[in-house]
C-alpha cells in the first residue's frame, strides 16, 4: 500500500476526521508499520497495541474527543491513541522514543484522563465520570475500553454492576482478543466464546443480564464495521456494551502465533521475532526461572503443594510446559489478586500448601485479603514477591518498592527478606513444607538470583534471629534483602581503612530481634538499608526500638514518591545507598 498519509501532520483527532475510509485504512497501515519499527527497536507492549490500531482510529474518528471522554483500562494498549493525540513523533523518530510513557498520562495530554497501569478499573472510573456529567447536566459521551482479560478482575465486575444503573449514556467497549497476558481463566470466558461463536446472538448474555444493551462486532480490526458500530451507539441514552472481536498482535505473524510471548517484549528482529539482545548461555537466572524450576520439582514430590498466579504465570517461571506438567496443582485465577489470596487461604484451611507468586506492584490490590483472610485467620499460605526492588520496573504505575511498608506491619504475617538464592530457597522450603502455623511472605532480593555459599541458613525462620556476619565496634550496618550486598561492600571499604563494623542480615522484617539490637545500644551509629520506602519501613522499626539509647540510627531507603522512569544509578546515589556513600557516612560519624 502506498504511503499517502504524512503521519507528521497528524496533530490531533480532528486531522483524521476529514479522511475517508480508504485514507483511514492507509493511516492504519502506516501507524502499524511505525509501531512495529519502534517496538522492534525499543521494546514495549507489542500484542495489545498492534491489535487495537483500527479500534482506536475508529474511536477518535467517531467520538468528539477530548470533549467525549475515553478511559482505557490498563492503558498498555494506547500507543495508537498517543499517536493520534499530538504525540506522533514519539513513535516515528527514534530520538523521541522516550518522550512518552507506556501508559496514559494526564501530564502528557488532555486526551489522557488517568495514569493507569493496573487492570480492571476503567469501567468504574468511567462510571464516575458519567455520573458527574449527569449531575452537571452535560451531554458528552463517556466510553470505557476494557480487554477481556481485565474482565476477570473484581473491580471490573463491580464497575459493570454500578454502570448498568446509570440510566444514561455509558458505553463500554469490550476488546475481546481471547487472551490475558497468558491464556484467560474463569467462567466468564465460556460466555464470551459462545457470543463470538454465535455472532453475538447467544443467550444467556452476561452483559444483558446485568442491564446493558449489547452490540457485537465480529471482526474488530475492520475499520468500516467499527465506525458503523461506534456511530450507532454515539449519543446513546442508556448503558451499552460493544463487544469487539480483535486479533492480539495483528500485523506481526510471529506475535499473532505467540500471543503470550509477545504481550510485552524487549527489542526483537522484525523478520524472525528473535530477541536482538539474547541472554548469554552463562547469564545468571532470574528469580522467576529459579522459582518456577524449584516449585515444579516440589509439586512432583508433594501432592499438597499448589502454585497460584493472578494472571502473570511468566513472572513465576511457569511457562506453558510447566503449567501443563503441574496440571491441577497450578491455578491461574485471572487478573484477580484478591481472589488469589483468598483461594490460597481456603486451600490452607483445607490442609493444602499453597504458594502464591505476586508482582510487587500488584499485591497492594489485595491488602484487605492479606489482613483479614490470611493474617487474622493465621492461614499457613506462602506468598512470594517478585520485582520488589528499586532496580525493577520503574514506571510510576508499576513501582515495586512499597511492599515492605505495606505488608510487614500486618499482625501475624511473617515477612522474610532473603539476601541470595540459597537463603531464598531455604526460606521458601521452610514456609511451604516445614511449618503450618504462619502465613509467610518471602521477598525475592532483586531480579538476578545471585549466590552466596557462605550464608548461614536456619531450620526455623518463625522467630527473629539476625545473622551477625561480622563483629566490630562503634558502628553497625544492617542490610535487608538485596541491600545486604551493598552493606557488605561498604564494610569491606571500611575495613580497608582500618574500621571494623558489625554487619547484620536481619532476615525478618516484620519482627525485631531485640537481643541483637540491644548489643548495639552503645554504638556510635547504626545504619539500616532497605530496598523500599523509608516511611513505615523496616529501618524505622529499628530506630523506634533504639530511640531511647544514645546510639544514632540512620535509615536508608527510598523516598515516599511516585517516581517515574527514573535512572537506577541516579536514584541509588540520591538515596545514599552506594557502598561508598554508606562507608563515608560511617567515617564521618566516627570522626
Amino acid at each position: 500500500m502506498n504511503n499517502d498519509i504524512d503521519l507528521s501532520q497528524i496533530k490531533s483527532p480532528a486531522d483524521i476526521r476529514k479522511m475517508n475510509l480508504q485514507e483511514l485504512t492507509v493511516l492504519a497501515a502506516e501507524m502499524r508499520s511505525k509501531l512495529l519499527e519502534k517496538l522492534s527497536a525499543h521494546g514495549g507492549h507489542i500484542g495489545p497495541n498492534l491489535g487495537m490500531v483500527e479500534a482506536i482510529i475508529a474511536l477518535h474518528y467517531v467520538f468528539d474527543t477530548p470533549e467525549d471522554k475515553i478511559v482505557f483500562d490498563v492503558s498498555h494498549q494506547t500507543y495508537p491513541h498517543k499517536m493520534l493525540t499530538g504525540r506522533m513523533e514519539a513513535f516515528t523518530d527514534p530520538a523521541h522514543y522516550d518522550d512518552v510513557t507506556g501508559y496514559t498520562n494526564p501530564a502528557e495530554s488532555e486526551y489522557d484522563l488517568f495514569s493507569l497501569g493496573h487492570t480492571s478499573s476503567a469501567v468504574a472510573l468511567a462510571a464516575g465520570i458519567a455520573k458527574a456529567r449527569d449531575l452537571k447536566g452535560e451531554k458528552e459521551n463517556v466510553v470505557a475500553v476494557i480487554g477481556d482479560g481485565s474482565l476477570s478482575g473484581g473491580v471490573a465486575f463491580e464497575g459493570l454492576d454500578y454502570g448498568a444503573t446509570l440510566g444514561s449514556n455509558f458505553i463500554v467497549i469490550v476488546n475481546d482478543n481471547q487472551m490475558s497476558i497468558a491464556e484467560n481463566h474463569g467462567g466468564i470466558y465460556a460466555d464470551l466464546r459462545l457470543l463470538r461463536n454465535t455472532n453475538g446472538t447467544a443467550e444467556p448474555n452476561l452483559f444483558r443480564s446485568m442491564g446493558y444493551a449489547y452490540r457485537y462486532v465480529n471482526y474488530g480490526n475492520d475499520l468500516k464495521s467499527l465506525i458503523e458500530m461506534f456511530r450507532a451507539v454515539k449519543d446513546i441514552d442508556h448503558p451499552v456494551v460493544v463487544h469487539i472481536n480483535t486479533m492480539k498482535g495483528m500485523g506481526l505473524p510471529v506475535a499473532e502465533a505467540n500471543k503470550e510471548e509477545f504481550h510485552y517484549g524487549s527489542p526483537f528482529d522484525l523478520k524472525t521475532g528473535e530477541p536482538l539482545h539474547p541472554e548469554m548461555p552463562d547469564s545468571p537466572e532470574d528469580y522467576g526461572e529459579f522459582f518456577g524450576r524449584h516449585i515444579s520439582d516440589v509439586i512432583k514430590e508433594n501432592g499438597k503443594v499448589v502454585a497460584i498466579t493472578a494472571g502473570t504465570p511468566g513472572v513465576l517461571g511457569f511457562d506453558p510446559a510447566r503449567r501443563r506438567a503441574a496440571g491441577r496443582q497450578f491455578i491461574d485465577v485471572g487478573i484477580a489478586e484478591q481472589a488469589a489470596v483468598d483461594v490460597a487461604s481456603g486451600l490452607a484451611k483445607a490442609g493444602m500448601r499453597p504458594v502464591v507468586g505476586f508482582v510487587s506492584s500488584f499485591l497492594q490490590r489485595a491488602y484487605d485479603q492479606f489482613s483479614q483472610d490470611i493474617a487474622l485467620n493465621r492461614e499457613a499460605a506462602t506468598f512470594v514477591v517478585f520485582y520488589g526492588t528499586m532496580f525493577g520496573m520503574n514506571d510510576e504505575t508499576h513501582l515495586g518498592f512499597f511492599d515492605i511498608a505495606l505488608l510487614s506491619n500486618i499482625p501475624n504475617l511473617l515477612f522474610l527478606a532473603p539476601t541470595c538464592k540459597e537463603e531464598f530457597q531455604s526460606m521458601l522450603d521452610w514456609a511451604l513444607t516445614r511449618q503450618d502455623r504462619l502465613p509467610v511472605i518471602v521477598r525475592t532480593p532483586g531480579g538476578v538470583a545471585l549466590s552466596d555459599p557462605q550464608i548461614t541458613l536456619l531450620d526455623d525462620y518463625s522467630k527473629p534471629e539476625y545473622e551477625i556476619v561480622r563483629e566490630g565496634k562503634d558502628a553497625a550496618l544492617i542490610g535487608a534483602g538485596a541491600m545486604f550486598r551493598f552493606m557488605s561492600q561498604a564494610a569491606d571499604l571500611l575495613a580497608e581503612k582500618g574500621v571494623n563494623v558489625t554487619l547484620i542480615n536481619p532476615r525478618n522484617l516484620s519482627t525485631l530481634d531485640t537481643a541483637a539490637l540491644d548489643r548495639l545500644k552503645d554504638f556510635k551509629i547504626v545504619i539500616t538499608a532497605e530496598d523500599g520506602i523509608v516511611d513505615g519501613g523496616y529501618g524505622q522499626k529499628v530506630a523506634s526500638y533504639l530511640g531511647e539509647a544514645p546510639v544514632k540510627v540512620v535509615n536508608l531507603g527510598l523516598p515516599k514518591e511516585f517516581l517515574n522512569r527514573y535512572n537506577y544509578s541516579e536514584l541509588q546515589q540520591r538515596c545514599g545507598l552506594t557502598p561508598a556513600q554508606i562507608a563515608d557516612k560511617v567515617l564521618a560519624e566516627l570522626k
